[in-house]
């Protein structure tokens, strides 16, 4: 049995800013971050905007950016074989890179399509899928396992930031040069990236490659079934996995539709779009920076529970936006206000219980575990959000997305979760877990 205590970083630890390696690595994230902000509006914004797209047919987009989810425990398995972990990081980004310059050459050509764009979108998840399922193994070289919370809170901050000015930027420049050509933006950060990661050598994870027997290993869609098997039977995992899946799955009903709505609903412009999202997303840097300060104060469990509220929660305010475009603005920035704050109280906290609580030889299926169940239910959820949103409208389907979400707190209502202060005690075997630290009572409370 091992025993990991992770909480904030502990007094005395140096800090990351004097780790050249994070730094530079965090450098890169930044960048990358900002560039796949202008992605993120200016895909569907293509799709509306330059093709007039449906809402069925934006659903299906969205969908086909998580879509290579659905096989990423296959992925995560191949990689946990792979030697190199950070050559597939480095193919990653090129590949990203490579096919999002599809997009303003076949615009150039005049010969751009929702095919083109469906595919450009596959590709990009694709790249992605190896890109997460080899991240596991190089973070942990990469960062010291009491340091996993404060690197989380500064590689969120750095996201949420990218959210705040990001879409703002975008907006402005999707008008300037249309949406086409600003996505040259993402592809130029992901060469950044590669470029970053290819210079860190000190953080190669060569010894979490999945031990083999022989040439006729065991089968990778054997390994990848006692990946799911682990984090089914665990149950800090389960939970997890339970309740972000269900997080994602209704939060992408929304997001399938969110431009959409803003555009032709609320009335609003692409440039007051990417304002009003990155004025709301500024929450989203609150709430990495105080992530690890309320987990200190109430337990890392009960702060997770927050955030797996408050994330979906805000998606009602949204919809309830019906009045001016200026007051819808407002309406529709607070709404991402609450939500940023939600996913960082969320995201920050339970990734360093996962990242603490998965083997080292496990840390590839794992997340492909995750990602194929997690990240899998985000193409059915815009799908669905599609297909709801021409069934019984945008402001239904998104009140639809509000209260499905929040019932993903209910996984971890009687989980180990819920009574953790810090990342309590991991044992060996998977099926039982050692009692957690006894949360510490709350600041002003008897």
């Amino acid at each position: 049995m091992r025993a990991i205590a992770v909480a904030a970083q502990p007094p005395g630890t140096q800090s990351l800013w004097r780790d050249k390696r994070f730094v530079a690595f965090w450098t890169s994230y930044t960048v990358s971050q900002l560039g796949d902000r202008v992605t993120e509006l200016a895909l569907p914004l293509i799709a509306v905007v330059v093709l007039d797209a449906t809402p069925s047919q934006v659903g299906v987009l969205i969908a086909a950016v998580w879509l290579p989810n659905l096989i990423a425990m296959f992925v995560g398995t191949w990689i946990d074989r792979r030697t190199h972990k950070r050559r597939v990081l480095i193919v990653a980004d090129l590949f990203r890179a490579a096919a999002l310059l599809a997009v303003p050459i076949a615009y150039s050509l005049d010969a751009l399509t929702l095919g083109v764009l469906y595919a450009v979108a596959l590709a990009t998840g694709m790249g992605e899928v190896m890109f997460h399922m080899a991240y596991p193994a190089f973070y942990v070289r990469l960062v010291r396992p009491e340091s996993y919370v404060d690197a989380n809170s500064k590689l969120s901050a750095s996201r949420a930031a990218s959210f705040v000015g990001g879409p703002a930027v975008a907006g402005a420049l999707i008008h300037a040069v249309t949406a086409p050509v600003a996505i040259i933006i993402d592809a130029i950060s992901f060469v950044f990236s590669a470029a970053v990661i290819g210079r860190l050598r000190g953080s190669e994870a060569a010894a979490t490659t999945v031990a083999q027997s022989g040439p006729e290993a065991q089968s990778l869609v054997r390994q990848a079934l006692d990946g799911l098997r682990f984090v089914v039977r665990h149950s800090v995992l389960r939970a997890s996995l339970g309740c972000t899946t269900t997080i994602n799955f209704f939060t992408f009903i929304a997001q399938a539709l969110l431009i959409l709505y803003a555009s032709r609903t609320l009335g609003l412009s692409d440039a007051v779009i990417g304002l009003a999202l990155g004025v709301g997303a500024a929450g989203g840097i609150v709430g990495a920076v105080l992530a690890p300060r309320i987990a200190r104060v109430i337990g890392i469990g009960r702060t997770i529970m927050v955030g797996a509220v408050l994330f979906p929660a805000p998606i009602a305010i949204a919809a309830a936006a019906n009045g001016t475009p200026l007051t819808n603005a407002i309406v529709l920035s607070a709404a991402e206000l609450l939500s940023s704050i939600g996913v960082m109280l969320f995201d920050i906290n339970q990734n360093a219980v996962i990242t603490s609580v998965t083997p080292d030889d496990m840390r590839g299926r794992t997340a492909g575990a995750f990602s194929t169940i997690n990240y899998g239910s985000r193409p059915v959820g815009a799908i669905v959000g599609g297909l709801l949103g021409t069934a019984i409208g945008l402001r239904p389907t998104l009140l639809v997305a509000a209260i499905g979400g929040t019932l993903g707190v209910c996984w971890l209502l009687r989980s180990p979760i819920a009574h953790m202060a810090t990342v309590a005690a991991v044992p060996a075997d998977a099926e039982s877990l050692t009692e957690a630290e006894p949360l510490p009572a709350a600041e002003g409370r008897g």
